[in-house]
């Protein structure tokens, strides 16, 4: 009776949004609600607070968002920003600009603050993703709505993407995911060249500006999927390959019309780079973790996942044990479909690549050679970090739970008993926890009361100290995104080239000088420099060369006092205005 009951709400959501029942919206809402749960430490006070699992990637997307803010309000160019990094700037399609969620939410940034803005995309990202996914399930591939709301929670709330709602606002965005594969497998059909291939192309532009990198997964996944199924199947290939390739030719070019220019700024403008600032094998998944608990997750333990993790944001695969047998046990009941089987083997693959060029295990690396160490070196893969290609594993067993969870009802009574036990013993433990948080340093008044502009005019910069940097300087660059930018500074966190034109090699920070590497020695110390006329001198050719027109000392900042103390040998006493320290490099304020 109840099988019956869901393969008629099924043909019913076939039919349109209209079919949709009541229980499909309290399936929504429970989404929303479980992604609120996630977030809920951070909605308390999303300008104060700051996620604890990676401060810096919360701080590199508030960066973001200001950015889609002056795009929209103050008329600058999408993709390059001026006012970080100055007077050099930052290519924004060489970063993660997210240029199709940061201006249709420029308005709330604006007037409500980039952090509301983080919070909001993080949880409608999560629970998108999660309603995206139970769309494609519920629609076109399950016929129980009970198998769609595992798989679709799997998918829009698994591990890996929990780990990543601790500030990758590009990685929770996977809502058009599940669009692109429908419309990629739609293209087999005869004269979907065009109406899906369109389309296709349209989903390719938007996703290009919220990731590219899960867009190179998506690719490489069905790369392997086609391949695998054409071994499998050539016969049936062979009848549908001709209507296919057009329809991936008609999107290709859809997309390149679109996007061939912001694609050029990115690979070719000034700003671009080659490579990531770390080695291929640094960042990959440990073999342990796949039967692991990750650490947001009830069942967690923070120092096996530290062990067997990279970072907080980085639990891409961490199933748990109970959750691994479920996955194994549900491609093995749907091996005899061809389809089936090329998923698990795409899965397979970008989990082998995800180890990287030598297999690791308890957070030691081995000497054992794998095959990533092949391609690691060519361009475009060469740009990703590897352990997130097990992102795509982590989506396929979704994918796969819930096909087995529709098919279990074939089966003896027993054999479904024993199933949803195993169900339940994988996905009780995984439960999300709310995210970690921490306060962040308060905006002064110098800020937030506009204080500044007495002292910054058109064409200066405002410098804090510590200098805006990845890690070391994170409070001045929240600092100048909180206020959307309205003032340029110096240095910040970024991906742009170590050091052009000499090395072109991505780097998190801009090229060091004399007086970044000064202050970043004395704040991590704790020892004032010790400055000779020489070293003066230097200074000031730093602060010509960055156009400062007055350093703000950080009240909150390690080793504030041996900063302080640098700062007065360098530049004199400095002015208490508005809740910090400053020191007017040039000029004086306006009257």
């Amino acid at each position: 009776m109840v099988e019956d009951r869901d393969e008629q709400v099924a043909t019913e959501a076939r039919q349109g949004f209209g079919g949709w029942r009541r229980f499909d919206l309290w399936v929504l809402l429970g989404f929303l609600a479980l992604a609120v749960l996630v977030m809920i430490r951070l909605w308390i006070d999303p300008n104060g607070r700051v996620l604890d699992g990676n401060d810096d990637d919360h701080g590199i997307f508030l960066f973001m968002l200001a950015h889609g803010e002056r795009v929209v309000f103050d008329g600058a160019p999408p993709f390059f920003e001026s006012n970080l990094n100055a007077p050099v700037g930052v290519n924004m399609m060489a970063n993660t600009a997210i240029l199709a969620l940061s201006l249709p939410f420029a308005p709330v940034t604006h007037f409500l603050g980039g952090g509301v803005t983080v919070a909001l995309l993080i949880t409608l990202g999560l629970a998108g993703t999660a309603a995206a996914w139970y769309w494609l399930l519920a629609r076109h591939l399950v016929r129980s709505r009970r198998a769609a709301v595992i798989g679709a929670a799997w998918c829009g709330f698994a591990p890996a993407m929990i780990a990543h709602a601790n500030g990758h606002v590009n990685f929770v965005n996977q809502y058009l995911v599940p669009f692109i594969v429908w419309q990629v497998l739609r293209l087999r059909e005869p004269g979907r060249a065009l109406r899906s291939g369109i389309p296709l192309g349209l989903l390719i532009v938007l996703q290009i500006f919220i990731n590219e990198e899960t867009l190179l997964f998506i690719a490489l996944t069905l790369g392997v999927f086609v391949i695998a199924y054409t071994v499998l199947r050539p016969r049936e290939v062979r009848e549908v390959a001709r209507r296919f390739l057009g329809g991936l030719a008609v999107a290709a070019g859809t997309a390149l019309v679109l996007a061939g220019y912001p694609l050029w700024y990115q690979f070719f403008a000034a700003g671009n780079y080659h490579g990531q600032p770390f080695k291929p094998d640094e960042f990959v998944t440990d073999l342990l973790s796949v039967a692991a608990y990750p650490r947001a997750a009830v069942a967690g333990i923070e120092p096996v996942a530290e062990r067997l993790s990279v970072s907080a944001t980085e639990d891409n695969t961490f199933w748990g044990p109970f959750g691994l047998v479920m996955i194994i046990v549900a491609a093995r009941m749907l091996w005899r479909s061809a389809a089936a089987r090329a998923a698990v083997i795409a899965g397979l693959v970008l989990l082998i690549a995800s180890f990287g060029p030598r297999l690791r295990v308890a957070g030691f690396h081995t000497p054992i050679p794998l095959p990533f160490a092949l391609v690691s070196h060519v361009p475009v893969i060469d740009l990703v970090s590897v352990t997130r290609f097990a992102m795509v594993p982590a989506t396929i067993a979704g994918i796969l739970l819930a096909l087995a969870a529709d098919r279990i009802g074939e089966f003896s009574p027993a054999r479904r008993r024993r199933f949803w036990i195993g169900m339940a013993l994988a996905l009780v433990p995984l439960f999300p926890k709310p995210l970690p948080v921490a306060q962040g340093d308060p905006l002064p008044e110098f800020l937030t009361a506009g204080l500044w502009r007495q002292y910054v005019p058109e064409g200066r910069t405002l410098v804090t100290v510590p200098l805006a940097e990845v890690t070391t300087g994170r409070t001045g660059q929240r600092w100048a995104t909180l206020e959307n930018l309205d003032f340029a500074v110096p240095r910040g966190y970024f991906m742009g080239p170590a050091d052009p034109p000499a090395d072109d090699t991505g780097s998190w920070k801009a090229p060091t000088r004399f007086t970044s590497d000064l202050l970043t020695e004395v704040q991590l110390t704790g020892r004032a420099a010790v400055l000779t006329g020489a070293d003066r001198k230097r200074i000031d050719e730093d602060l010509g060369y960055w156009r400062v027109a007055v350093v703000v000392l950080v009240p909150q900042a390690p080793n504030v006092a041996a900063l302080r103390a640098t700062l007065v040998d360098a530049l004199g006493q400095p002015r208490l205005v508005g809740g910090v320290e400053i020191w007017v490099v040039d000029g004086h304020p306006t009257e």
